[in-house]
């Protein structure tokens, strides 16, 4: 009788520099941040505009929504929407040492009613039936030790995570990497979205692209975004007034 091969998990470690703890995954690579005199903010640029999903919803309706991310990372996104948002948060991680070192090091609080990490592999977890049609902002930020590109990154796979939308739900997906092809990952969200459905961002300058999928299509005049984008940096400190400078759907 064979033996089930047990995963092999990558180093976890930290370094800090000017007031920012960095999670490294056994490589010089940065997979995540937290500014250490503001633990609850969020520190990197790409990070922020995978909050773009709240120009699509009232602010207003916000807490009490379901936000998922896939991919843990420095745990930002989750205590942003737990701790800023109240949201209820799901976050899904497949290496349970990432999910100790953001508990020890990198402040993420413990499991509660609102709050839940679940160590599964996030292409099989996001086809449980107990998670479709729940999620009203899904964050997909899945890399590799050495963040050369999107380790699940198919038309089947974000199809998948459409399944898991409300019905104003959005995707936000970090693309980025020497290996990845943005051209090819947009066409795989497109196919599984639908073109009309698909925002994106220009790059970063280190060369992150946030896209946006919304389970249903929309297009909200340039004045409601404006205004929204004023309520979210009013309210919770996000530059969202500079991203609608290099925001916007991709078929017009």
């Amino acid at each position: 009788m064979l033996k089930r091969q047990q995963p092999t998990f990558s180093e976890v470690n930290l370094s800090e520099h000017d007031g920012v703890r960095y999670l490294h995954l056994g490589t010089e690579w940065v997979q995540g941040s937290m500014r250490i005199d503001a633990p609850f903010e969020i520190d990197l640029e790409y990070v922020q505009r995978m909050m773009a999903w709240l120009l699509f919803v009232p602010e207003d309706s916000v807490a009490g929504r379901h936000a998922m991310q896939l991919g843990l990372g420095a745990g930002a996104i989750t205590k942003f929407c737990y701790k800023k948002l109240r949201m209820t948060c799901t976050a899904v991680e497949l290496n349970p040492r990432v999910a100790d070192v953001c508990r020890a090091w990198l402040r993420l609080p413990p499991d509660d009613e609102r709050l839940r990490v679940v160590l599964a592999d996030a292409a099989e977890e996001i086809r449980r039936d107990e998670w479709l049609g729940t999620v009203d902002a899904l964050a997909v930020d899945l890399y590799d030790d050495e963040a050369a590109a999107p380790v699940l990154d198919s038309a089947a796979f974000y199809a998948d995570c459409r399944r898991l939308l409300t019905e104003d739900g959005c995707m936000t997906v970090n693309l980025f990497g020497r290996s990845s092809s943005f051209e090819r990952s947009l066409a795989c969200i497109s196919e599984a979205f639908g073109a009309q459905a698909v925002w994106a961002f220009k790059a970063t300058r280190e060369g992150n692209t946030v896209v946006l999928a919304q389970r249903s299509a929309t297009r909200p005049k340039r004045p409601l975004l404006q205004q929204r984008a004023e309520e979210i940096e009013a309210r919770w400190g996000l530059p969202a007034r500079k991203w609608l400078k290099v925001f916007k759907a991709i078929e017009k």
